[in-house]
């Protein structure tokens, strides 16, 4: 694929980048021409590249508040500013509300909230002080635009997302711009155990007629990420689910 969107010498960090949907971030901005780095408790078993571009991992748990500046000043230290930050990691498990314990719901919340938040404190405070303006995209879920009984620290977690979008929206402006995608069904090895290959399960639920793909929120976080397209964006909600806007588990008890 040939971008026309060109991130020739920004530097991005994205957060969890070494596998599933972070790592098809993390290629798209590679392959434009981003130094990107990447972080996570766990090194990805392979380099993350593409069009001859290896992304930089840093080892890292992003709960951490001093992990989080470890991970800001490699990028800075490394390539002498940072442009971008994408907010990707987090995630949940399967499990039962009324019998998990309470620090499994403090772990949610943490991870998909607090977490991001700390993080972009962090990257402001680096952008602030560089010249050109700078971009923060949050990675949230459809789970944020409905009650979700099945897992509801993180869907709780994932509609304050798009508060703590606006807001820091606000406090960060004019500076740097602060959007969110809202991914859907996104087609990574983990979720082709649940819905089958290419998604053979689901596909006929979806609109558009398949699963998202880890490069389709890529592309959407590239667009909210170049200047020349998204001066006048921030405080946004980018919505990237091929017309399903409610987690599939709804859909099934409608």
């Amino acid at each position: 694929m040939t971008s026309r969107i060109d991130m020739t010498d920004r530097v991005a960090i994205i957060t969890g980048g070494g596998r599933g949907v972070g790592r098809g971030i993390t290629r798209r901005f590679l392959e434009t021409g981003a130094h990107v780095v990447i972080c996570g408790r766990n090194e990805p078993t392979e380099p993350v590249s593409d069009a001859g571009r290896e992304a930089l991992f840093v080892q890292a748990d992003v709960r951490d508040p001093a992990q989080i500046q470890k991970v800001v000043d490699a990028a800075k230290d490394t390539f002498g500013r940072l442009d971008v930050l994408i907010n990707n990691a987090g995630g949940t498990a399967p499990t039962d509300t009324l019998t998990v314990s309470p620090k499994f719901h403090n772990s949610i919340v943490d991870l998909n909230l607090i977490s991001p938040l700390n993080f972009s404190v962090a990257a402001y405070h680096a952008m602030k002080e560089q010249e050109g303006s700078g971009s923060i995209v949050f990675i949230s879920s459809v789970s944020a635009n409905v009650p979700d009984p099945v897992t509801p620290a993180y869907a709780a977690a994932k509609a304050g997302i798009s508060n703590l979008t606006q807001s820091l929206a606000m406090t960060f402006a004019p500076k740097v711009r602060v959007n969110t995608v809202i991914a859907g069904l996104i087609l990574t090895d983990q979720s082709q155990e649940y819905y089958g290959e290419d998604g053979v399960h689901v596909r006929d639920q979806i609109p558009l007629g398949r699963m998202g793909t880890p490069e389709d929120v890529g592309d959407a976080c590239l667009l909210l990420s170049e200047p020349r397209y998204a001066s006048w964006i921030t405080g946004a909600r980018l919505e990237c689910h091929g017309g399903l806007p409610i987690p599939l588990t709804q859909v099934e008890e409608l």
